[in-house]
């Protein structure tokens, strides 16, 4: 696959802080940057790119949980992820928060159900578990066990 346009963009606006830029079909690019480089990649990929904020995702993987940061351009067809690695077993990032506000929810989310705590989150508060749920117990890791209702 040849690298696009926008991929190049990507490689000049962030420099040094894409530690990696892999295009597996047209429509679809991941940066791998370091954690404490997302909110101002986010920010760049954000505002100085003009790209629309979609989501972030979490998967439980070897070495920690990693995070994927979706940004949508819209006139290019093209999905930009930023992706890092935050380790385990208490994983931690700055919040993109301050500076993409729609992230509010999805970082309140992302902490509900793995566990990841988003520094200077303004509301940190569960956002989906019920409020007896045990702290410190994450659903979607892998070394949750659900209780057997038969027990």
């Amino acid at each position: 696959m040849s690298e696009t346009e926008l991929a190049r963009e990507l490689k000049t606006t962030l420099g040094a802080t894409a530690l990696e830029i892999r295009q597996p079909s047209r429509n679809n690019i991941f940066v791998t940057v370091r954690p404490e480089d997302v909110p101002a990649a986010a920010q760049t990929v954000w505002d100085g790119m003009k790209s629309r904020f979609a989501i972030v995702t979490g998967i439980d993987v070897p070495g920690g949980i990693e995070l994927l940061y979706h940004f949508v351009f819209d006139d290019k067809h093209t999905i930009v992820t930023l992706k890092t690695l935050v380790a385990k077993p208490f994983p931690e990032i700055e919040s993109i928060t301050p500076v993409i506000p729609a992230a509010e929810w999805i970082e309140r989310e992302v902490h509900d159900l793995l566990g990841v705590t988003f520094r200077h989150h303004p509301r940190p508060e569960r956002l989906i578990l019920a409020d007896d749920w045990p702290e410190g117990v994450y659903p979607l890791r892998k070394e949750f066990k659900p209780k057997d209702p038969n027990e």
